[in-house]
């Protein structure tokens, strides 16, 4: 039987969600940056990101199996 490390796997799972949230976050925040017209409504969009992100991150901390934080990953 494989044991896994959950401190680490949640490590990496956490590491893996800011990767795509920054992902998420570029083209807004160029957006904002240029302040290209409509970047005034870039930062509800941000938002919207950071609260599913904020989920996501709950979940990877709540998580107290491997399948847990498998589904936890599965949302991004």
């Amino acid at each position: 039987m494989i044991k896994v490390d959950m401190t680490k796997a949640k490590a990496i799972a956490h590491t893996i969600r800011r990767e795509e949230r920054s992902k998420e976050f570029a083209p807004l925040d160029d957006m904002i940056a240029k302040q290209i017209p409509g970047w005034e409504g870039a930062e509800a969009q941000r938002q919207a990101i950071r609260e599913k992100y904020s989920a996501i991150q709950d979940a990877i901390e709540a998580a107290g199996d491997v399948p847990a934080l498998n589904g936890a990953m599965a949302q991004l």
